[in-house]
């Protein structure tokens, strides 16, 4: 396949594409509820949108103020309870949007840990190999020493991932024991 950019070799070309399906597979699987509310969340985290609540209450208290300056009756008069009532309202909607929209990209963000998760375990299986195949060279080349290297040896053999995962658990269990 080749590039639409000539200065980008097409394995990166490649990459960007896959990363680019990803991402469009996780923007199709979204509900068109969740995307009106990631919508709404974008709105609501502006600055405008700082300055229009601040004009909202501004406004708000001014007017009920100026009412009850001119003798009228306000409908919300100090200490204004429907503008804490809104308030309280707005708040609870913005935790159940941070929430819904943070679990929304938590699933995103889950599916890269694990794609780039799976892409090192390949890698390092990969790595292991072209190192055992450098070493099968080395050993046929008779202009090379034979001497064994115990570290290409080891590098040579890919981690096992529940290894891994076990020694690290064995030790972060013994410095925490060790506090």
């Amino acid at each position: 396949m080749q590039s639409d950019h000539q200065d980008i070799p097409d394995h990166v070309n490649d990459t960007i594409i896959a990363m680019s399906h990803l991402h469009a597979e996780h923007d199709r699987r979204t509900h068109p509820v969740l995307r009106v509310i990631t919508a709404a969340f974008g709105a609501i985290g502006s600055p405008a949108m700082l300055l229009v609540l601040t004009a909202l209450v501004v406004g708000w208290v001014g007017l009920n103020l100026a009412l009850m300056a001119h003798g009228r009756t306000p409908p919300d008069p100090p200490p204004f309870a429907y503008l804490e009532g809104a308030a309280s309202l707005a708040a609870l909607y913005l935790a159940a949007i941070i929430v819904i929209t943070q679990k929304h990209d938590g699933e995103l963000t889950n599916r890269r840990d694990q794609l780039t998760l799976q892409l090192a375990l390949l890698n390092d299986q990969k790595s292991a190999k072209i190192i055992r195949l450098l070493e099968e060279l080395r050993y046929n080349d008779p202009h090379q020493g034979n001497e064994p290297d115990t570290e290409a040896e080891a590098m040579a053999k890919p981690a096992d991932p529940r290894a891994v995962l076990a020694k690290i658990t064995a030790t972060h269990a013994a410095a925490r024991g060790a506090q």
